[in-house]
């Protein structure tokens, strides 16, 4: 489809609202920050109108096609977009063949979307290559499976690969509340009294998908009948029934954030992993950063069980970043590990007590001096100053271990308990002390 002649002979009304509400400019493009922003590399090109063969891979409704649509918009370019699992190389030799006529007659070049190109197969991605090495067409495509598996090297080396990022819930409210507020494009001609948690909540249930988001708005205000005045109610169970999700009371910033991750936290320090794996199921089908949920099994994994079970915060952190890494859904699988191991591991809080107590003398005590024979002696004239001087290397002596002043006052504050791996550490030390 021409791009430009196609969009006059569009009924706006007849679109979807994900559809209707495509950005026409890059003002207008909201998230992918990092590669769109204010000077970003992809922002200039398509700017100066000098782009080159794009591939756009994220999850889906986070922007793909809607970029390929404000690029062909900006950039005045004919546009002609193709879905890879009903193509085929009949229709994309026709495909190429058509921009370099349009190219020869009118001086226009062309711009080629094609959707799901991870189901290429080799003999259709090579067809693509030699047009778009000369630039006409313009290949845009877009996956939601990373391109470097699927892709052919040559295609890659003649492409520009971005990866664009699951919106937050604050973008996805922004472009909800445009839509709201559009005349032309959106629903600001419909009278929607608009419940805020209501939004809030499709913000974060469409977990990151704008078009989901958009249609279960556009689903919740068409069906819901209007009230004597003329006004829609577009409430929080209006919004539960269009995007099909239970609405959980969890607000961020209100109590049943804060009263959800009290008792997640607290039923690991009681040892309980039923009620943990509940109250993080809640967090998480709330639309919770998996994030946030990660950093509270690893600050009780610490605090909590410390050194009674040292891989406690091993798996813990693990679990932090493999949850990044793969992001939602499957990142409840490696969280849902860490706070039942958490749950399940012995307890100890004395390192947690340790440092309070270390915190207390340090804020409320004078600060004592190093000692000077564990003062820094590696450079010139510290032993004049006598630094370092009478420090016992404690790999010289039995055990690796010398009896010797690391403060100049005395204080103590670990207190290892008899509780798991922490048993050994106690009973090491008081080895050591004798």
């Amino acid at each position: 489809m021409d791009f430009f002649e196609g969009n006059k002979n569009i009924d706006l009304k007849s679109q979807p609202l994900a559809v209707r509400m495509r950005p026409s400019n890059l003002d207008e493009f909201v998230g992918q920050g990092h590669i769109l922003g204010k000077g970003k590399l992809l922002r200039r090109a398509i700017e100066a109108d000098r782009l080159s063969s794009l591939i756009l891979y994220g999850p889906p409704g986070v922007g793909k096609t809607s970029l390929a649509w404000c690029i062909a918009n900006i950039t005045k370019t004919n546009y002609i977009a193709i879905n890879a699992t009903t193509s085929n190389v009949e229709e994309l030799r026709k495909v190429i063949a058509a921009a370099k006529y349009k190219k020869s007659s009118s001086g226009s070049k062309s711009i080629l979307f094609v959707d799901e190109i991870h189901r290429f197969n080799k003999a259709q991605q090579d067809v693509l290559l030699p047009d778009i090495e000369d630039g006409n067409p313009v290949l845009i495509g877009a996956t939601v499976h990373n391109p470097y598996f699927y892709l052919t090297a040559p295609l890659l080396s003649r492409s520009m690969v971005l990866e664009l990022k699951s919106l937050t819930s604050e973008e996805i409210l922004s472009i909800l509340l445009l839509a709201l507020k559009d005349k032309t494009r959106g629903l600001g001609n419909i009278k929607v009294k608009l419940d805020k948690k209501a939004l809030a909540f499709l913000a974060r249930a469409s977990e990151g998908d704008a078009r989901r988001a958009l249609t279960a708005l556009e689903v919740g205000v068409l069906t819901t009948p209007a009230a004597k005045n003329g006004w829609i109610n577009f409430s929080l169970e209006v919004a539960s029934e269009s995007i099909q999700k239970k609405a959980v009371i969890y607000d961020r910033d209100e109590d049943g954030h804060y009263d959800t991750a009290s008792a997640f936290i607290k039923s690991m320090r009681g040892s309980d992993p039923d009620a943990a794996i509940y109250w993080m199921a809640k967090m998480l089908y709330a639309g919770e950063d998996p994030r946030f949920i990660a950093r509270r099994i690893c600050i009780c994994a610490a605090e909590d069980v410390g050194n009674a079970d040292p891989l406690a915060l091993v798996l813990a952190n693990a679990a932090l970043e493999v949850a990044e890494f793969v992001g939602m859904p499957e990142a409840k699988i490696p969280l849902a590990q860490a706070a039942i191991y958490v749950a399940c591991a012995a307890k100890s809080n004395a390192s947690y007590k340790a440092i309070s107590a270390a915190y207390a003398d340090i804020e409320k005590e004078r600060v004592q001096e190093v000692p000077d024979h564990l003062k820094d002696a590696s450079y010139s004239g510290a032993e004049k100053l006598g630094h370092g001087k009478g420090y016992k290397y404690a790999h010289d002596y039995a055990g690796h271990y010398v009896k010797q002043d690391y403060t100049r006052g005395k204080v103590k504050y670990y207190e290892p308990t008899d509780s798991g791996h922490e048993a050994k550490i106690k009973q090491r030390l008081e080895k050591l002390k004798k």
